[in-house]
């Protein structure tokens, strides 16, 4: 499943990039949407998000292994909701509702591990809509970090206030 899935996803890319360069160029994007910093080529996603779909799915399988396919389901299917409603929003200018989102998973990451693999490879794959390949990989990957550190901060705060309270 993970090869076939990766493969599959690398040739929908490459076939998505041949049609930009035969019809205008193979756009860039800037990071953070600024021209004064750099832009990243979508000719990257080519390598990029397979990697990440290589990376991800390895995961996926395991958690499908131990009886957990729902909850693989149900963590890919609302981060990519996620990541498309973001990639929507901002194609139609809606900025501010896109920093609503991201706040939004930020909260969510107190509460639930959206490090996820499932999570990450969902929400790349909802934002390549209006972001092109690259550029939500390093989002993706950013959020995970994050995220992971989010969680276990409200964990361990859970933790030690439980273990105060209990000694007493």
């Amino acid at each position: 499943m993970r090869g076939k899935l990766t493969l599959g996803l690398a040739t929908v890319i490459a076939v998505a990039l041949m049609w930009q360069h035969l019809h205008g160029g193979v756009p860039a994007h800037h990071l953070l949407a600024r021209e004064d910093l750099p832009s990243l080529s979508n000719w990257w996603g080519v390598l990029l998000l397979p990697a990440l779909a290589w990376f991800t799915l390895g995961r996926v399988e395991v958690l499908r292994a131990e009886g957990r396919e729902r909850t693989v389901v149900r963590d890919g299917a609302v981060a990519a909701l996620l990541g498309l409603a973001l990639a929507v929003f901002f194609s139609l200018g809606r900025v501010d509702v896109c920093q609503l989102i991201m706040q939004g998973v930020l909260l969510l990451a107190l509460f639930f591990p959206i490090y996820r693999a499932a999570c990450m490879l969902g929400f790349a794959l909802g934002m390549t809509y209006a972001f092109g390949p690259v550029l939500p990989v390093l989002v993706v990957c950013v959020l995970a970090a994050i995220g992971f550190l989010l969680h276990q901060a409200v964990r361990l705060v859970a933790s030690t206030l439980r273990g105060l309270f209990r000694h007493r």
